[in-house]
């Protein structure tokens, strides 16, 4: 006999304790739509995924042995929150441009961007602030930032982007904490922001000592087009830029990056110490080594030959086959193009009507801070494969030309 009472292990507690900001966090559409996606018959163009089989495993599975062989129980090991020096001097050196160069202290190793949002909200984000960012814009921020009570004003895009004539109304309005950004092939809609607009962001943003989130997954896979420099490379110490190796190695590997000024890494880095302590050390040294034996630049090169293959099959598919009235951006690169429905036409509706015809995307209102705009469908085109992007505009076609 023991003094401990027996509790049954089947019973729960009939009312949780969640936090207010845990219970206000809404599911993650896309990730609802991909279980959808993932029956049997479904083609996928919803997800934000890589192609799969273009992963570099062979180098991968080389560079793996190399981490055990040059840096050992080292590699397994906790490591410092900012994150490896062998790979920040890679990175600093990467992003570096002739008129600035950068040092390994401005960069903080993060788990994946989507872990580098999270960290911008928490240095930044009081309850009830208010952002500036495109409409639309990528929903993942949108998540991260609504964690920490953020407010939403938003400037509308055209095909160079955001327009920034109209920022500077919101900025005097809202007093944002920050303007948030994906100018380069932009999740959702594939638009990147012209060179003139980027200048003016700048400027606007230096008036007004608001900082710049440049959120740049994809800067690295243009297909086409006039290569134009990064929000980075232009503001300088007024501009915090986020990149990662999920699109141009793996996701799996979970490794991205902030660079910012000194004082924005120090900030950065104090609060990644209570999510996870750092990022895994062993996929850090992984990137470093990979990079290190010359493979990244020519897989960059192969991906974007595949990417450009099957976006060009896409756009072709989609003039050949949609409907006058049914317009679509026709990106430069990255890995989505964004597809807008004529007035009066639901993108819910067409949603349903698309999966029960076995093809699968995500309607654009989740990409609206405030979900104002139920006309448009965010389509990935990286993907699926040539004959499933043939097939699956083909079905798209058959509902949008019963219904528009």
């Amino acid at each position: 006999m023991n003094d401990y009472t027996t509790v049954n292990a089947n019973e729960v507690i009939t009312k949780w304790p969640f936090s207010e900001a845990a219970l206000g966090i809404k599911a993650n559409v896309i990730r609802e739509i991909l279980k959808i996606s993932s029956q049997p018959g479904i083609i996928n163009f919803a997800g934000g995924l890589p192609a799969s089989e273009l992963f570099p495993q062979t180098h991968l599975n080389e560079v793996s042995q190399v981490v055990f062989e040059k840096h050992g129980a080292k590699a397994l090991q906790y490591s410092l929150t900012q994150g490896i020096i062998e790979l920040r001097e890679v990175l600093a050196e990467r992003i570096s441009t002739p008129d600035n160069r950068y040092t390994p202290d401005i960069i903080q190793i993060t788990t994946g961007s989507q872990q580098a949002l999270d960290l911008i909200g928490r240095a930044f984000i009081n309850r009830g602030d208010y952002i500036l960012t495109e409409a639309p814009t990528y929903l993942g921020a949108l998540g991260a930032f609504n964690y920490y009570g953020a407010k939403y004003c938003t400037v509308p895009m055209d095909e160079e982007g955001m327009i920034v004539d109209l920022a500077e109304e919101q900025i005097n309005k809202y007093k944002p904490r920050f303007i948030y950004m994906v100018p380069t092939f932009q999740n959702p809609s594939g638009i990147t922001m012209s060179m003139k607009r980027r200048e003016a962001l700048v400027e606007l943003a230096r008036k007004y000592q608001i900082p710049i989130i440049d959120d740049n997954p994809y800067g690295e896979l243009r297909y086409s087009g006039e290569q134009v420099p990064s929000l980075k490379a232009m503001g300088g110490n007024a501009v915090i830029s986020l990149g990662t190796f999920s699109k141009i190695i793996s996701p799996g590997v979970r490794i991205g990056w902030v660079a910012a000024c000194p004082e924005v890494s120090a900030m950065i880095e104090k609060v990644k110490q209570g999510t996870d302590l750092h990022s895994a050390t062993f996929t850090q040294y992984l990137v470093y080594e990979y990079i290190n034996a010359g493979y990244l630049d020519p897989h960059i090169e192969l991906i974007k030959k595949a990417y450009r293959k099957r976006r060009d099959v896409m756009l072709n598919s989609m003039a050949n086959e949609f409907p006058e009235c049914v317009k679509f951006t026709r990106p430069e690169g990255g890995l989505f193009l964004w597809i807008t429905l004529p007035e009066g036409v639901s993108a819910a509706n067409v949603f349903d009507k698309a999966i029960e015809a076995g093809v699968a995307l995500v309607p654009g209102k989740t990409f609206y801070p405030h979900e104002d705009n139920d006309q448009n469908f965010r389509v990935n085109f990286c993907h699926p494969s040539e004959d499933n992007i043939k097939e699956g505009i083909k079905r798209l076609a058959s509902v949008l030309n019963k219904v528009c």
